[in-house]
């Protein structure tokens, strides 16, 4: 028996649109290890079912013979969720959307999405109104609760469910209740989730991506993360 079939209120159903990239595989990978189901979506439907049959024997191999993740196509996968994860580079982030528009009415849409413009990724670059997420709210409207959440988290060690993921997860937000369904999922991936505002407060932590980006390649590490300090205990405990 899976932990969500063991939970009192049912666990969602998330899909995670760019799903097969390292970021959304890893987050999906963490999702379903601590038993929910998880739909990748891609826009190669192929790609997201050979990675989710990576993904469940990965699971398998870590305890998890019962991790549900199956694969599809973006819209098919926004479809069946009950709450939606879009991590695909800035450049597809808005083109992404709107294709999957109609599936995202009613429910929560995660962004993960960072605007980093290559070549100078190390660079802060925000898009003009200052937040890629605000942009995002502003075009699939009031129906869909646009929460950003997992900009600032390394996909590094994602995979490895034994290793803690050394990072504070800043879940932005204009609905509370969106805000902390998204912070159940960050404790569900073994981070804290905390509170941090409204959903303008994203273009902090979109920002402080590139400025994790230049520690890393000074310090030379693969992955630093943000902590705050001077919370009570039970603000990490969930």
């Amino acid at each position: 028996m899976t932990d969500a079939e063991t939970t009192a209120t049912p666990l969602p159903v998330i899909a995670v649109l760019g799903g097969t990239g390292k970021e959304g595989s890893g987050l999906a990978f963490r999702w379903a290890h601590a038993g929910y189901r998880v739909l990748l979506g891609s826009r190669d439907a192929d790609r997201a079912c050979a990675v989710a049959a990576e993904l469940r024997a990965l699971a398998a191999t870590h305890g998890r013979a019962d991790a549900r993740i199956e694969g599809s196509d973006n819209l098919s996968a926004a479809s069946a969720a009950t709450l939606v994860v879009l991590a695909v580079p800035f450049a597809a982030q808005q083109d992404t959307a709107r294709a999957v528009r109609g599936a995202l009415e009613g429910k929560v849409l995660v962004d993960v999405t960072v605007p980093l413009v290559p070549p100078k990724v190390d660079r802060v670059q925000l898009p003009a109104g200052g937040s890629a997420v605000l942009a995002l709210q502003a075009e699939l409207g009031a129906g869909v609760r646009v929460v950003s959440a997992f900009q600032n988290v390394s996909a590094v060690h994602l995979k490895d469910p034994t290793h803690p993921v050394d990072c504070d997860v800043l879940v932005c937000g204009d609905d509370a209740t969106a805000r902390e369904e998204v912070c159940a999922l960050a404790r569900a991936a073994g981070m804290v989730g905390l509170h941090a505002g409204p959903l303008a407060n994203s273009a902090a932590a979109e920002a402080l991506t590139s400025v994790l980006i230049a520690i890393n390649k000074r310090y030379k590490v693969p992955g630093t993360g943000l902590r705050i300090t001077g919370l009570p205990g039970s603000a990490r405990a969930g």
